[in-house]
């Protein structure tokens, strides 16, 4: 069977769940049996995600092999099993480089660049790179939205595609809006009419449509849309938002048989559907037992999909444990003003994430501290190891001007300092320590008994590290490294030995963990929240127990 295609495009406006989707549908292939790989085109001129805000583009997803990718990425992997690499997200800047760079090397024999075809035929070779003898399905999701000037010529390059391949072998599918105007009672159809005719007129007729809608659909509404835009009528998918939980997208995609139908248009052999396992996960989800609340403490709160995958983890480890898990979203800056007692009272778990700059790092100190002098579970991840390290120096080990060099290149104590390979590094692009690296873990520690392993990978995104000439200071206090590099020299994992759970990796774990598979260290942070939250309960019903039976004096 010839390797199959689908892509998804989006119209009207961003922000509709395209990664969402093109997840959701990998999902659901594999669950009938076949082998999937996902790709996302993003029509920005920046060559890769890493140097962009957080506030414009949300996380950098990293992967294995070290590329900072979209955090759509995030998405796939969490849903599917399909390997990713760097070949599975390209932008324009990336397109356009390679193209320049052949250019200066000869490869165009002189020839004029052009967009098409040189920019379009770099497009399909992305496309083609995932066309191997042991996938099935390739699925492109194209970022942005139909009518996007800096989107065209990934629109061109996959209307050409389908001549090149064989239209049998080629799926469009296009996700859109159908909005619901309260002033009118009614929804409105007339902005998927004119996506799908601006998508058609250059060439792509879309096969399947998915309607993003807040309310149920009309049979009407569904027959005008079928009409006017060429499409089938059972091609005509309903989208409604969902209730309790982004996971609940591939069921409500069964629900209108959307896997059905991209098997029975691409003439792929599969066998039924399997997803018995992720309706369990649902249940857990709508019906939990418990809950617990977490602070997550960072720089980047006010945009929801800076920390997304932190999120995510911490969703799953509360379906692992049966328990929903409430994320308090707490600015570091405001426990610098409003302080960490009055801003983190009564929280079950404090995390403090990953980030640049000196901004609110005062605040994440003070929160950390919060943590380790009230007993309150603490999870650092990258500059919450860093912070972490420098909290304990100042206050623990007695080093008060202790410090990052990355906030202070003259700090008299820099317990925190640059990576060796990091010195002469000018260029910030792709630079950084990135990707999988093993790390070797402390027998009987925290971490191991987590991981259930000494050896383990995750990945990382960072420039500093914990400055070795420290660590017999910090182990004589209490603070134990229970994580290395194989070699010994970068410290991975630190841990304090007179606290219930404080814990912090210069890795970044929240991106190996999946919903039905919780990564084990935010399984273990949420279990000792709830571990922690169930005594406060205990002690408060034993206060209210002794209060209540106590005699009053004569």
């Amino acid at each position: 069977m010839p390797c199959k295609h689908i892509f998804v495009t989006g119209g009207v406006v961003s922000s509709l769940g395209k990664g969402l989707t093109s997840a959701s549908i990998g999902m659901l292939l594999e669950r009938r049996g076949l082998r999937v790989r996902l790709q996302k085109f993003d029509p920005y001129i920046n060559v890769d995600p890493g140097t962009m805000s957080p506030y414009q583009h949300g996380e950098v997803y990293v992967l294995d092999d070290g590329a900072e990718t979209d955090l759509d990425l995030g998405h796939y992997e969490r849903f599917t099993n399909a390997p990713l690499s760097r070949d599975c997200n390209y932008t324009t800047g990336r397109i356009y480089l390679s193209v320049i760079e052949k250019e200066r090397r000869g490869d165009y024999l002189g020839r004029t660049i052009q967009v098409i075809p040189h920019i379009t035929d770099e497009i399909k070779g992305a496309v083609r790179k995932l066309r191997t003898d042991d996938v099935d399905v390739v699925i492109t999701e194209i970022g942005g939205t139909v009518g996007d000037i800096e989107g065209m010529p990934f629109l061109e390059a996959i209307r050409q595609f389908s001549l090149d391949v064989g239209k049998q072998n080629c799926l469009y599918i296009h996700l859109t809006l159908i909005p619901y105007l309260k002033a009118a009672r009614e929804a409105k159809t007339k902005p998927t009419q004119h996506s799908v005719s601006e998508l058609r007129a250059i060439g792509i007729q879309p096969d399947i449509l998915i309607c993003r809608t807040e309310r149920e659909m009309s049979k009407e509404d569904a027959e005008k849309i079928a009409q006017f835009t060429n499409v089938e009528l059972r091609a005509v998918i309903e989208e409604r938002d969902k209730e309790f939980s982004i996971y609940e997208v591939p069921l409500s995609l069964v629900s209108n048989k959307l896997d059905e139908l991209i098997v029975e248009k691409l003439g792929l052999r599969a066998r039924s559907l399997e997803i018995d396992d992720w309706r369990q996960l649902l249940h857990r989800v709508m019906h939990p037992e418990h809950e617990v609340t977490i602070a997550v403490v960072g720089k980047y709160i006010k945009h929801h999909d800076a920390y997304k995958s932190i999120y995510e983890a911490l969703d799953h480890a509360g379906i692992a444990l049966s328990s929903r898990v409430l994320v308090r979203k707490v600015e570091a800056e405001e426990v610098e003003r409003e302080g960490a007692e009055r801003v983190l009272g009564g929280i079950d778990g404090i995390l403090v994430p990953g980030g640049f700059g000196d901004r609110g790092i005062a605040g994440k100190i003070e929160a950390i501290r919060f943590a380790r002098e009230r007993q309150v579970p603490y999870f650092g991840i990258c500059l919450g190891l860093q912070t972490a390290v420098i909290e304990f120096a100042r206050n623990v080990v007695g080093l008060e001007d202790a410090n990052s060099t990355e906030m202070d290149g003259n700090c008299p104590h820099p317990v925190v300092c640059l990576l060796d390979e990091q010195f002469a590094i000018t260029h910030k692009g792709g630079t950084m320590r990135l990707g999988s690296y093993p790390c070797l873990l402390t027998e009987g520690s925290h971490a191991h008994r987590a991981y259930g392993s000494l050896e383990v990978k995750e990945r990382h995104r960072h420039r500093y590290e914990f400055n070795n000439q420290y660590r017999q200071q910090f182990a004589a206090h209490g603070m134990k490294v229970t994580g290395t590099s194989p070699d010994g020299k970068l410290v991975e994992v630190i841990e304090l030995t007179n606290h219930p759970w404080f814990l912090a990796v210069q890795c970044h774990p929240e991106f190996k963990s999946k919903p039905i598979q919780a990564h084990p260290l935010f399984r273990g942070f949420v279990q000792a929240a709830l571990t922690r939250r169930e005594g406060k309960k205990k002690e408060n019903e034993a206060a209210r127990v002794r209060s209540a039976t106590a005699v009053t004096p004569a």
